[in-house]
């Protein structure tokens, strides 16, 4: 089972460490495009101010960020557990797993970056700021330039569970492997509505359901109803959805209010 994860955008910044290592990074094959990438950020980020933080999603009180963008290769790097800060990842702790969930974390979960490709919990990267949907000068999309490299480096034999936003989703999904896409949606009064914000938090919670399974045998389910199992297991209602051709399905979570 891997399980993937997005990107944050809230980051924490190491006080000091080593520069980030290409060829230390999980997939090393990559390498190639994330200089190209890194490259791109610089160039953007030592450009026309208002477009560099127009294109990054940035206010002007986030300008000291296009100086850590156009310094990335001399950034005090730390582990991508401890950098990406968001609300998923707040929810799913990695640094506080137990030890045996803490270990399978660095073997299972893959998140996905515009910058990396994709990094494991463990590797050592700098805070940066590059959205998936932000068009650097030079390069194709993000979906364009990573959809081959990904796809050439990635397994593509084992369940997936993937908990990214549709954006990172865009950039790899297995062409042969069952996927099951986590959806949030929130009843009340018999009414749904699609959760946005707050839907990564759940997405965090159930990450770390699945790597601790509590009251169950521990072991990785291998198939799209053992996923809706443990998480059903752990207390959220589910429901799956008709699979395609590949046995890829959307499983929904239901939060019930009032």
């Amino acid at each position: 089972m891997l399980l993937l994860l997005p990107p944050s955008e809230g980051k924490t910044a190491p006080k000091r460490g080593r520069p980030v290592d290409l060829d230390a990074l999980s997939f090393p094959e990559l390498a190639p495009v994330r200089r190209r990438v890194m490259a791109a950020l610089r160039e953007l980020s030592l450009g026309d101010e208002a477009v560099a933080l127009e294109t990054l999603g940035l206010g002007p009180r986030n300008a000291a960020e296009l100086a850590r963008n156009a310094d990335l290769e001399r950034q005090p790097a730390g582990i991508a557990a401890r950098i990406y800060s968001g609300v998923l990842f707040d929810r799913l702790d990695l640094i506080g797993l137990p030890t045996g969930a803490k270990r399978k974390a660095g073997r299972r979960i893959l998140i996905t970056s515009a910058l990396w490709g994709v990094v494991g919990p463990n590797d050592r990267i700098p805070v940066y700021r590059c959205p998936a949907g932000a068009r650097l000068p030079g390069l194709p999309t993000a979906t364009e330039l990573w959809r081959d490299p990904l796809r050439a480096a990635l397994p593509d034999d084992q369940l997936v569970v993937d908990l990214r936003s549709s954006a990172y989703r865009a950039l790899w999904t297995p062409a042969n492997a069952p996927v099951v896409t986590i959806d949030v949606v929130r009843e009340q009064a018999g009414r749904r509505t699609v959760v946005s914000h707050m839907a990564k938090a759940t997405r965090g919670d159930i990450a770390r359901a699945l790597l601790i399974d509590e009251g169950g045998s521990g072991r990785d389910p291998r198939t799209v109803d053992g996923v809706a199992e443990r998480v059903a297991r752990a207390g959220w209602t589910v429901e799956l959805g008709n699979p395609d051709r590949n046995g890829s399905v959307s499983l929904t979570v239901v939060e019930r209010t009032g």
